[in-house]
């Protein structure tokens, strides 16, 4: 559920720009993070950086579109939205507070959050997100100035790219917990002694 929250306005915004107009899209997209945004304060949450910059981001693109540049292209609309994403993920890791930390404790125990792998673990999969951003960044760059590259090409990169985060964002917790409790368990190991055939320590 925590996932389909944190995408929605991503997906809200992907699928709407094939079917209206990119003001329509951002500012939907804008509102679906407020959405988010309010229900984690009714919550008690706290504000995430993702969430928060994103909903100025499509806002403030949407403006722009509006005021600016009407005639703005879905591909540069979609390539802006994918530079402001890749910035806003960066951004979270170059001031050491990669934007997926926040989630990450909210859905775990305080004991497992003080854990010395924890924030680590949680820079690798900022990064996975940050490497996915520019994935779509550079395939929104190919539809503007790669002529004949078919409409769907843009599409299965970003949805490649987009669900190959969300794997690695499922997987990796699981994989550093076995990890850890192989190393637990190869620590503890037989040692013979005189009087018995083995002990554990």
């Amino acid at each position: 559920m925590a996932i389909f929250l944190i995408l929605a306005p991503y997906g809200a915004f992907t699928f709407l720009m094939v079917v209206t107009t990119a003001t329509a899209s951002l500012f939907a997209a804008a509102a679906s993070c407020l959405a988010v945004i309010v229900l984690d304060a009714v919550r008690g949450r706290a504000v995430k950086i993702l969430g928060a910059g994103s909903a100025v981001l499509f806002a403030g693109l949407g403006l722009y579109v509006i005021l600016l540049d009407p005639a703005m292209s879905p591909s540069a609309v979609k390539l802006a939205v994918d530079i402001g994403i890749f910035a806003i993920s960066l951004g979270s890791m170059l001031f050491r507070r990669p934007f997926t930390l926040q989630y990450a404790i909210e859905a775990v125990p305080a004991e497992t959050a003080a854990m010395p792998g924890f924030l680590r673990a949680n820079y690798i999969i900022t990064g996975a997100w940050t490497v996915a951003a520019l994935l779509m960044m550079l395939s929104n760059l190919a539809m503007l100035y790669v002529p004949g590259l078919p409409f769907w090409t843009g599409l299965a990169i970003a949805f490649a790219a987009r669900n190959s985060a969300l794997y690695f964002t499922k997987w990796y917790p699981t994989y550093q917990r076995i990890k850890h409790e192989g190393a637990a368990t190869s620590s503890v190991h037989p040692v013979s002694t005189p009087t018995t055939s083995s002990q554990t320590i």
